[in-house]
């Protein structure tokens, strides 16, 4: 019964939201009228009657004043149980603003009898009584949480009293049903030490986190420092493992697109928050303007970086974004994505190979694209060692029918994904890369109307083939995690900050750059394998075991991003560089790659690597 008229109760007030606190509103403003007039003459009856005979109208003309003013403002249409100080100003301005009308109004009317110290009195009196209204909603909703939660509380020590730890502490404060009760806020700048927040204090600073959790009894530590660098990271993690308390971080800057932080984004730390880079600026006019509204074609769209290219360019709303891949799983998958994420974009998959000049002919005519990212290509090192006809087909010769076919149907912009592995190739798949470029190169050196670019960097976080899955597979199978030498050295960076500087690096492209991107500084693959085994919350050597096996066929010891002979050139970006074009004889590249295409069709494979190497090593 009594759940019966609990649930009608609410719906009624549900219901009738607007008119009750209407309702309650214009009790607020008799009560206020009539404290005020007591406060003024409440030791004189006579002065009250004529005042209320002589000025009666003017009450019932404030409360409708109030009523229209805030439902203008659509007060009456703010979920209350949430108020901050951003709803009370709005409040203040609204009870403001009908003052100021309602003082005009005497004057137009001619009552220069009246006190306008009944309207300053009664305004005060009435903004302090709907405040405290307003905010008994939130004080109630909040005590009702507290109620109802029955699961434990955890004790949380936020790292960081910024921007990013006032709204988790604020947020954590505000939703107790989630189960967190911050105990304090550790911060490395002394300023900062004994100053509270909302009412929580600065208790230390980052070396104190191990006798911080013992001392408060912390459940989990909160990392909330979206723009700390690598090392700040690196040296956190340290103090939060020491300590045994659990740790999490919220995102960087990265996936702060708006620059909030919430609750519900506070995430298990990542191998790529090790890297702290700095955030990637976007010329997004720039951006727009090649983008927008115009047909753009993606290859390999299914792939790691397709698929993020995918994701970006839809932000950008094109008029069709043609989705090209020879996996139909995999673009089936993200057009099913696009649709979720960008309901109103034009989508449309192709299965093609791009080694099918007739399939990707038939496609460019009927769809005419605009731009053009080309992402297909076979990246796996040691696989490309055992298929070198392969590589030659899809990467050289596939580039080329890419290439040749916007050329003729006169795409505006080309920008290919290359490789750090093109630069001096000791591998079958940078030769191939490199040899890419070339055509690239080549083509925009020819006069086409296509700005045909390329743009290289180096290892990506979590795309398919990188390192980082083999090694979390490796830590979940309780190793060991093989390391092919303690000094290899690898560039790295996320599949997000690469995609968004390839998007900006073609929007500069003018034809024939080989655009590269600031990897920052190399991280040494050792150093990347112990990260992820404790980010795994094991050890190593005692839980998981490391293995050397040495350098396999095609790598190096380091990689690089130029060659000796190309010199870069700054661009308005300080992440993205130009390496001016080397300068080839495109009669005898393309002649060299024809005869490629006919032994890879034949499967020679000794001839194929022999040639690779010897049109890459050629300067003409």
């Amino acid at each position: 019964m009594k759940n019966q008229f609990n649930y009608y109760l609410f719906g009624f007030i549900n219901k009738h939201k607007i008119e009750l606190l209407v309702v309650f509103d214009v009790f607020l403003m008799l009560l206020s009228f009539s404290l005020t007039i007591f406060l003024l003459w409440g030791n004189n009856l006579s002065v009250i009657l004529v005042f209320c005979c002589r000025f009666w109208w003017i009450p019932p003309l404030i409360m409708v004043c109030r009523v229209v003013t805030f439902r203008l403002f659509g007060l009456y249409h703010l979920a209350w149980q949430y108020i901050g100080l951003k709803e009370i100003f709005s409040l203040l301005e609204a009870t403001v603003i009908c003052a100021v009308l309602a003082v005009v109004a005497i004057i137009v009317l001619g009552f220069h009898d009246f006190p306008l110290s009944v309207l300053m009195i009664e305004g005060l009196i009435f903004f302090v009584f709907i405040s405290a209204g307003r905010l008994s909603m939130r004080i109630l909703r909040e005590i009702h949480v507290r109620l109802i939660f029955n699961g434990e509380n955890r004790n949380i020590l936020i790292v960081g009293a910024g921007d990013a730890g006032e709204m988790i502490s604020r947020e954590m404060l505000k939703l107790a049903n989630l189960g967190y009760r911050p105990v304090g806020f550790v911060d490395d700048n002394p300023m900062l030490k004994g100053v509270f927040i909302h009412r929580l204090p600065v208790l230390g600073n980052c070396t104190q986190i191990p006798q911080l959790v013992k001392e408060k009894n912390v459940d989990e530590i909160i990392i909330a420092i979206p723009s700390a660098k690598r090392n700040e990271i690196r040296t956190i993690i340290n103090y939060c493992e020491e300590s045994k308390a659990k740790f999490k971080i919220v995102p960087g800057l990265f996936e702060l697109i708006d620059g909030t932080v919430h609750v519900n984004q506070i995430r298990e730390v990542k191998i790529e928050d090790l890297l702290g880079r700095v955030p990637v600026k976007f010329d997004i006019q720039e951006v727009s303007s090649y983008l927008s509204n115009v047909p753009v074609l993606i290859t390999g769209a299914g792939g790691s970086i397709g698929a993020e290219l995918c994701r970006q360019v839809a932000s950008f709303n094109p008029s069709t974004l043609i989705l090209l891949g020879k996996g139909e799983n995999s673009i089936f998958e993200i057009e099913m994505e696009l649709k979720k994420r960008f309901p109103y974009l034009t989508t449309l998959p192709c299965i093609a190979d791009i080694r099918d000049k007739d399939r990707l002919n038939n496609i460019f005519k009927t769809e005419n694209p605009a731009v053009v990212f080309h992402a297909a290509a076979h990246k796996h090192v040691l696989l490309m060692e055992k298929n070198i006809d392969e590589a030659v087909l899809n990467n050289i010769i596939g580039t080329k029918n890419i290439v040749d076919i916007s050329a003729k149907y006169l795409v505006k912009k080309f920008v290919m994904i290359s490789s750090d592995k093109a630069v001096n190739p000791s591998s079958v798949m940078g030769a191939t890369k490199r040899i890419a470029e070339m055509i690239v190169q080549a083509k925009a050196l020819a006069g086409s109307k296509t700005d045909f670019v390329s743009v290289r960097f180096g290892n990506v976080l979590e795309s398919r083939g990188s390192v980082v899955p083999l090694f979390k597979k490796q830590i979940a199978e309780g190793g060991p995690v093989t390391i092919t030498h303690p000094e290899v050295k690898r560039f790295f960076m996320t599949i997000s900050e690469a995609v968004q500087l390839v998007i900006q690096a073609g929007a500069m492209g003018r034809g024939g750059e080989i655009f590269i991107l600031d990897m920052g500084e190399p991280v040494k693959i050792i150093d990347l394998a112990k990260d992820l085994i404790r980010l795994s919350g094991l050890e190593v050597g005692i839980d998981i075991e490391l293995a050397i096996i040495g350098l396999r066929p095609g790598e190096k010891l380091f990689e690089e991003i130029l060659s000796a002979d190309e010199g870069t050139q700054a661009t308005k970006n300080k992440k993205i560089f130009i390496a001016p074009p080397i300068k080839v004889s495109t009669e005898k590249l393309f002649e060299s790659i024809g005869i490629l295409e006919n032994q890879a069709r034949m499967g020679e494979t000794q001839t194929l690597k022999k040639m690779l190497f010897d049109i890459v090593s050629k300067k003409k």
